[in-house]
This record gives C-alpha cells, structure tokens and sequence, in this order.
C-alpha cells in the first residue's frame, strides 16, 4: 500500500521549503547543537562550555558565529541558561530543555525497534482550525505529525494506533481545540479504500526512497580515527531523528511490500552502538580542552 507519488504541500511546509540559504544555514546549526545536546551533554549532567560546542559543530562543518547563535538562540528559547565562569561561559540545560532532549531521545532510540500487530482499530481526529490562525495550524500539525499521525484531508487526521488517544486529547487539550475538535476509535466500516487512504495521508513513497538513501550512505561507512566516529555519530543521529517524524510506523499489514525501515533501524542501532565508545572520547577531549582554556 506503499505511494509512489510525490505529495506537493502548502502553507506551512512550503514556506519552510522556501526558506532563505541563512536561515536554512541557522536551522542545520540549531538542529546539530539539538543532536549534540541529547547526545553527549544530556547523559553528562546536563552541562557543557561553549568552546566544547563550538570545536564539536566545527568538527560538523559549522562556523564559530553560527554555532554561538545557535546557543544564544537555544537559551532564548529556554532551553539553555549561561553561567560564567571568570572569561568562560558553561551552559546548563533547564528543565524545559531537558524534559525536550530526554523525550526526543526516548523517540528516536524506541523507534521501530520491535515489529507491532495491529488491533485493527483507528484513530479518527477532526480539528477545525480557520486559514487565519496559521501560527496553530502550524503548531497543530507539528504535534500531531511527530505522534505518527498522518492527514488524508484538511481537517481530518487518522492513525491505526487507537493507543495514541491520550496523546491526542494532550495536544488537543495543550492547543485549546476542545471546542473544535472530535475524535473516534473503532475498526474500519470497510467503506473506501484503506490503500488510498494510507496514500493520501503519509507520503510513504518519499519515505521508502529516503530509508534506502540513508541505508546506502551510513551501511558500509567505517572509522579510523575517534574523531570520525565522533562526526559520523552525530550525522548518523541527525539522519535517523527524521523518520520518527516522518513515518507513523504502519504495521506489516498495512503495507503491500517489505518495507525498509526495520533495515534501516538495524543500521542506526549497530552503528550507533559500534562508534559510540570512540565518539565518547573524542567529546571527553574537546570538553577537557574547553575547561583547561583560559
């Protein structure tokens, strides 16, 4: 029941594919410091100087400038705070931020990890928010995108994991849509076509050909060196942190051929688990050489 067909979107997914070169710039930095955060810092209690950040994104192919603006841009956010230390500045995660990067990391780390049966039942949400309030369709999206569920038709969203239910009202109950919002659970009426319909909500053809773009670029790829480990597990994660937003994990029934994902996960995991000792130590001496530095 895989689409082969390319969706074209609008709104707000057009407007972030038009982004100008600087902000795409602005938001590959913010999105590898994120990847670094949960990666090497959160496990660490939580704290990091600003030359370990800047040396580990420059070793990722980010400028210094760039990369201080991607902490000033998370601490704006609240996701940072500063505390100086004589000349040198040592970040610490606030709570926001670290309830963010452990969620995240739970996400991305569980992700199709095990094959699932399906109950047969769906979720069916329909949320009406008017063209107007960009801002909450956007916000509405995000969430309910990163809990797998997909969007056949304006207004109308679907997932065959009635489990999510709590989830959903969360959002829902978190936006202020519980006047505009209703939802069902229960199998299909066998009205329609559950195949098209799988089609019109995820673009699982864009998904396929990306699961086999990421097996192909990270499978054979080795290290020689602590410091490409360390470089190739970020870029390894910052891959891999996309699918569980993209991919609402449709079990075995659902999907007409053998699908790439599970291979693409065995993948992540060995590789994560193969580098991770040697990435290790290569963050350990940038943030040794950042605390020596005067």
């Amino acid at each position: 029941m895989v689409s082969r067909e390319p969706r074209t979107d609008s709104g707000d997914e057009a407007a972030q594919v038009a982004e100008r070169p600087r902000e795409r710039a602005s938001a590959s930095a913010r999105s590898l410091l994120l990847t670094v955060l949960g990666e090497f810092v959160l496990p660490r209690g939580g704290q990091v100087w600003t030359g370990t950040v800047v040396e580990a994104l420059g070793a990722l192919g980010v400028e210094e400038k760039s990369a201080r603006q991607a902490l000033s841009r998370a601490a704006a956010e609240g996701l940072l705070e500063p505390v100086r230390y004589g000349r040198k500045v040592r970040w610490n995660l606030t709570s926001a931020g670290n309830r963010l990067l452990r969620e995240g990391t739970e996400r991305i780390y569980r992700f199709m990890r095990e094959p699932h049966d399906w109950d047969g039942r769906w979720l069916v949400l329909t949320a009406a928010v008017p063209e107007t309030q960009r801002q909450l369709r956007h916000r509405l999206r995000t969430r309910l995108t990163w809990l797998g569920l997909g969007s056949p038709s304006p207004g109308l969203w679907v997932t065959p994991d009635a489990a999510k239910q709590a989830a959903v009202r969360q959002v829902i109950r978190e936006l202020g849509l519980d006047d505009r919002a209703y939802a069902w659970t229960g199998p299909s009426a066998d009205i329609g076509d559950t195949a098209k319909l799988i089609a019109d909500a995820w673009d699982l053809g864009d998904m396929e050909k990306r699961y086999l773009g990421f097996i192909e670029q990270f499978e054979r790829l080795t290290v020689a060196a602590d410091r490409e480990a360390f470089v190739n597990k970020v870029l390894l994660i910052q891959e891999w942190r996309r699918f569980p937003f993209l991919d609402p994990d449709l079990s075995a029934e659902l999907l007409d051929h053998d699908w790439p994902g599970p291979r693409a996960a065995a993948v992540f995991h060995n590789l994560r688990n193969r580098w991770h000792r040697r990435a290790q130590a290569e963050w350990d001496r940038m943030d040794t050489d950042a605390a020596a530095r005067h």
